[in-house]
């Protein structure tokens, strides 16, 4: 979908930029991290041509992006940028219709992708006559993400796109962004800092340093191999959380016990039925379905299967999760 090619971008004397080189494939989260001045928020820019590359080559959906002009391709692409910014002046309405009206669709087509929009972005009707000052951060936020969507585009650019809101409303943020059946099928390049997040929301993570990338990798891979003592440095201050958020149930499944046909688990089991959890859970996320009252336990299904199932207590998903990681300090 996305391939940048030795892509360079200087301003005056400063190598904003140096040779990076990534692909995003279809359908995939690609989280650009690093600290403030990195040249993340740069190389976000250049893909839809908002900054025009020194040297390099970035191809979209298979052709140049120098092939047409800016504002078409940009018009292809959904932008949500950093700080939101929404117009203002316009009513909420008026925001997600702009990219709409310049694509000449008429008031009704608008109007139905808009409402189509509130339902997929859990937004009330009763907004859209509002003004951005008038919403929440959280409001705000999906308003942003409307207009970025409502023209359906397959690839979505987003710039530091929950820095204004609070740690609360981002936390939440976070988990309904990875459920939205809206975003499912976008191509997703987005630029943080901030390193929970790209933990949380990436199927792949872009870290780099002074200009260049250091690693491109899953969570995992930047935990558990890491490409130098930069990128093991970077992730130190919060490596256990990260640890927590990167494992899932399905990555601990062998290690977990398999005493499901036991009596004692067996009634757990049937007691738990209302709370059966995927086996794709974080560990963090799984942690957290417990009560840690006595003999408490969370029935897990392997991709839905009913005959696929572990119940499980605290202790023994702990002691699985630190199983693995001896696993990988061995390797």
């Amino acid at each position: 979908m996305i391939e940048l090619s030795a892509v360079s971008k200087r301003f005056g004397d400063t190598q904003a930029v140096k040779e990076v080189s990534f692909t995003v494939l279809e359908g995939e989260t690609m989280v650009i991290l690093g600290t403030s001045g990195c040249g993340k928020t740069t190389t976000l820019k250049m893909i839809n041509r908002l900054i025009e590359p020194d040297s390099g080559n970035i191809n979209i959906l298979g052709q140049s992006a120098t092939d047409e002009q800016p504002e078409i391709l940009r018009r292809k692409i959904g932008y949500v940028m950093q700080n939101i910014g929404l117009f203002p002046h316009y009513t909420v309405a008026q925001n997600i219709a702009v990219v709409p009206k310049l694509l000449n669709w008429s008031e009704e087509k608008i109007q139905e992708k808009t409402h189509e929009l509130l339902g997929k972005l859990r937004l009330a009707p009763d907004c859209l006559p509002l003004f951005p000052h008038e919403l929440s951060g959280g409001q705000q936020q999906r308003v942003g993400l409307a207009r970025a969507l409502v023209a359906d585009p397959a690839i979505l650019l987003m710039d530091e796109p929950f820095g204004a809101l609070d740690n609360v409303t981002r936390s939440k943020i976070h988990v309904e962004f990875k459920e939205l059946e809206a975003l499912k099928r976008k191509t997703i390049v987005m630029v943080t800092h901030d390193v929970q997040e790209a933990f949380d929301l990436a199927d792949r993570i872009c870290l780099m340093n002074k200009g260049e990338v250091v690693q491109i990798g899953t969570a995992k891979d930047l935990l558990y191999r890491p490409a130098n003592d930069f990128v093991r440095q970077f992730l130190d201050g919060a490596r256990l959380t990260l640890e927590f958020k990167s494992v899932s149930i399905k990555d601990l499944w062998e290690l977990l016990p398999d005493h499901y046909n036991g009596d004692q688990y067996q009634q757990q089991a049937t007691e738990n039925n209302g709370r059966l959890q995927a086996a794709t859970l974080s560990t963090w996320r799984a942690m957290e379905c417990f009560n840690f009252t006595i003999n408490d336990y969370v029935t897990f299904v392997l991709e839905d299967s009913s005959e696929q199932r572990k119940t499980i207590s605290f202790p023994e998903l702990t002691q699985a999760f630190q199983d693995y990681q001896q696993q990988y300090i061995h390797e």
